[in-house]
C-alpha cells in the first residue's frame, strides 16, 4: 500500500481480503462483513476504499458475464495478477491462479483452433472444485 491514510476502515477491509485470498466478494459482502465488526464503517467508505485497494493493485476487480455486481479478489500476494488466467470453483468461490505453461498452451491451442485471443484480466474458467465434487 502506498501513501496513503492507514485508518481503521481500510485496515480493516484489507485485512479481511487477506484472511479470504481465494475468494471473491462483491462490495456488500464486504461491507457486510466489516461493518459487522466496528459497526462504523459505512458503504461510501468501503467502496472508496475498494477503488484506492484496485488502484494501487492490491486487489483485482472483476465483472463475470451475467452478474450485476463487480467483485473484489485479494492479488498483492500475486504478481501480475491480471496478467494470467484464473479458474473458480461455482460452489465454494475458491480461486485459482493458473500456471503460466497451462494457460500458454490453453491460449495456443485457443487461437489456433478458434482465432480467439484471451484477454487475461478477464477470463475464468468456472468449473467445480474436488473438495466441491465430493461433498454432493
Amino acid at each position: 500500500m502506498k501513501n496513503t491514510y492507514k485508518t481503521k476502515a481500510r485496515e480493516e477491509i484489507i485485512a479481511f481480503l487477506k484472511d479470504n485470498p481465494d475468494k471473491r466478494f462483491t462490495a456488500k459482502e464486504i461491507f457486510s462483513a466489516v461493518s459487522g465488526k466496528s459497526g462504523n464503517i459505512n458503504k461510501t467508505t468501503v467502496y472508496r476504499n475498494l477503488d484506492r485497494f484496485c488502484e494501487e493493485g492490491d486487489l483485482m476487480k472483476i465483472k463475470e458475464p451475467n452478474q450485476d455486481s463487480w467483485y473484489y479478489q485479494y492479488s498483492s500476494d500475486h504478481d501480475h495478477c491480471d496478467e494470467h488466467m484464473h479458474a473458480q470453483c461455482n460452489t465454494c468461490g475458491k480461486i485459482y491462479h493458473l500456471e503460466k505453461s497451462f494457460a500458454d498452451e490453453f491460449e495456443k491451442n485457443l487461437f489456433n483452433e478458434y482465432g480467439l485471443k484471451i484477454n487475461h484480466s478477464k477470463t475464468v474458467i468456472i468449473g467445480k472444485c474436488d473438495e466441491c465434487s465430493r461433498n454432493i
